[in-house]
């Protein structure tokens, strides 16, 4: 017997209120954490993991990218916009003992942060879409809906953008330097059908 295991008896002796019922619950707390990780890790899209041979001969498991920020703006109500990008969405979720935890969903597209910018007879939308190729990007509009969508092996984004008025799909225009992407859309009055934009 160490030195160690000893001075724990002996401890254990002198306070026997700390016996039993607190480690057997931090055990089981400490099982649960560790657990919720594994969960964690298993939620994470195929996408955004990978393999990696290192010159040992030995395979290294990377995940991510992992992205999630927000951007605040006044409308012109004054009030303040939140808006979120990125592939995570914090939520939370019930712990083992009943009370609220915070967790991330994550996605396998990522949310571009964007701004919608309403102007007296068009409405701008502006998205940052870095890494991609003008020719990767798919838009799509609706009356009061934008989306934003690019499916390539490396990036993922995909965002709907709902518009603040109604607008007329094809009188838009849409163009793309330096992974800044700019969308102009015409307002309108009339009830229009959806149409595909091409970027310039």
């Amino acid at each position: 017997m160490s030195w160690d295991d000893e001075w724990f008896r002996r401890w254990m002796r002198r306070y026997p209120f700390f016996r039993g019922s607190i480690f057997e619950e931090m055990d089981r707390f400490m099982e649960e954490v560790f657990k919720e990780f594994g969960d964690f890790a298993t939620e994470i899209p195929k996408e955004l993991v990978r393999e990696k041979k290192m010159p040992d001969g030995s395979t290294v498991r990377e995940m991510g990218p992992f992205v999630y920020g927000y951007s605040v703006t006044v409308g012109p109500d004054g009030k303040p916009i939140v808006r979120e990008f990125g592939n995570l969405k914090p939520g939370t979720r019930l712990s083992p003992f009943g009370s609220p935890r915070p967790m991330m969903e994550v996605k396998g597209k990522r949310e571009p942060l964007t701004d919608v910018i309403e102007e007296e007879s068009v409405v701008r939308v502006i998205a940052e879409v870095p890494g991609v190729e003008k020719s990767d990007i798919k838009l799509s509009c609706a009356e009061n809906l934008l989306t934003i969508s690019v499916d390539t092996e490396k990036r993922k984004y995909y965002k709907e953008v709902e518009l603040p008025s109604p607008v007329d799909p094809k009188s838009s225009k849409a163009s793309y330097k330096n992974g800044i992407l700019e969308v102009v859309l015409s307002k309108t009055r009339k009830k229009l059908e959806g149409h595909h934009i091409d970027i310039e």
